[in-house]
């Protein structure tokens, strides 16, 4: 009994092998194929795409005088206001530079006094000599010897105040010197990493900042699109301008999955197409109120694009030709019409949206379209009959687990 249904068994199993196919999936009549009904519906596709996050400015922090750091004032990831001070730098030096000027300084204003007083008395000789010359007490020599005194008075105290000019110029140069050594924020934002540590000794000419200041109250994300995509959209809306305008708002999907609570505005195109990735850079903007949204993070930008009277199909039923896309369309008298359909560029990985080359009532096969040769003649089945009969398919298989599952299969009893 045991070798009877053996071979019972061996039997069935290679009649199985000879009219299933394709995986595993059965195989119907040698005509059968599912077909779907067109029609239309509202709906939202979404495409996505890896992004990169940028603050609205990045602001690399670096000295602008030598000196060994004291004190490292700020944290990494500490939010800082503008005008804060970041690092303090050594400012022995400096303070030395500042005292020196300010005794250049006053030397000078000493001088000018000196060289005033020298003045009124060469003003005053002169206008005495003058007096006598009228009374020819002297003649015109001594009058000129007086003149040119004074002349020379004037030129000195000019010279001195000039000095004093020069002096004070030193001495506020120094004095900038010396604020140098505080290290301030020049924007607002959040600071990044701190290579740098109290005792260091930096200078203007270091490769590497202090830190980096990232402002991001308003976030840049960065994202490509494909020369293709943007063909279709500037030939959709007609120029550059118009096709930024017209994409809808955007959102972000963060690194953890989630996705962030503030919509984006596309707001900027790259006006040239990178010859080794054939894409297009855009850039999105993000309000960032709450500040989750760190400058060298990642995500991917979502566009939602929403249709109202859409006709959409399975991607699964269509074949593509270079940048052509086919499907079957289903004729009158059953037999298949090879289509030629333009779609969407923006789908979701499942379905396309549908722009030309099918009409609502028509039928396309959805299924098994790499059997299906332009004019053949199918016998069509609904999705539900299709689905019902892989659901048969997969009880059978079940099954033939084994011999005694098998022959009650066959033999139609019941567990």
């Amino acid at each position: 009994m045991k070798r009877k249904t053996f071979y019972l068994f061996a039997a069935m199993v290679a009649i199985l092998a000879s009219s299933c196919g394709n995986s595993g999936k059965p195989a119907f009549g040698d005509n059968e194929f599912p077909v779907m009904t067109i029609g239309t519906q509202g709906t939202e596709l979404t495409s996505t795409y890896p992004a990169s996050l940028k603050g609205v400015q990045d602001v690399e922090i670096r000295p602008k005088v030598s000196g060994f750091i004291t004190k490292v004032a700020v944290q990494e990831g500490q939010h800082v206001s503008r005008g804060q001070v970041l690092f303090t730098l050594d400012s022995e030096t400096y303070v030395a530079a500042v005292r020196s000027a300010q005794a250049a300084v006053r030397q000078a204003e000493a001088s000018v006094s000196s060289a005033q007083a020298q003045l009124a008395t060469a003003r005053l000789t002169y206008t005495n000599s003058q007096s006598l010359y009228k009374n020819n007490v002297i003649g015109s020599y001594e009058l000129q010897t007086a003149k040119n005194s004074l002349n020379t008075s004037e030129a000195a105290v000019a010279q001195a105040q000039a000095a004093v000019a020069s002096a004070k110029a030193s001495l506020a140069n120094a004095k900038e010197q010396l604020s140098y050594c505080y290290v301030t924020a020049p924007t607002s934002g959040v600071v990044g990493s701190i290579p740098f540590k109290q005792g260091a000794l930096v200078s203007p000419s270091i490769t590497q900042p202090l830190t980096t200041i990232s402002n991001s109250s308003t976030v840049e994300v960065y994202f490509s699109m494909t020369e293709k995509d943007i063909l279709a959209m500037t030939k959709t809306s007609g120029n550059v301008a118009n096709a930024i305008k017209a994409l809808p708002a955007v959102k972000l999907k963060l690194a953890d999955g989630t996705i962030y609570s503030h919509d984006g505005t596309v707001t900027k195109m790259s006006g040239v197409i990178d010859a080794t990735t054939g894409s297009v850079s855009m850039i999105a903007t993000f309000a960032n109120p709450d500040m989750i949204l760190r400058s060298g993070g990642s995500g991917q930008i979502i566009i939602p694009t929403v249709k109202s009277n859409a006709i959409l199909i399975p991607q699964s039923s269509t074949t593509q030709v270079q940048d052509n896309v086919f499907v079957y369309k289903l004729a009158a008298n059953n037999k298949v019409v090879y289509t030629e359909i333009t779609v969407n560029p923006q789908n979701d990985g499942k379905n396309y949206i549908v722009t030309s080359g099918l009409k609502p009532g028509e039928k396309i096969v959805t299924n098994g379209i790499t059997k299906l040769t332009d004019g053949m003649e199918i016998k069509p089945i609904t999705e539900e009959q299709y689905k019902k009969k892989i659901e048969e398919a997969a009880k059978l298989g079940e099954n033939q687990g084994s011999a005694s599952g098998f022959a009650d299969a066959m033999g139609g009893k019941k567990k």
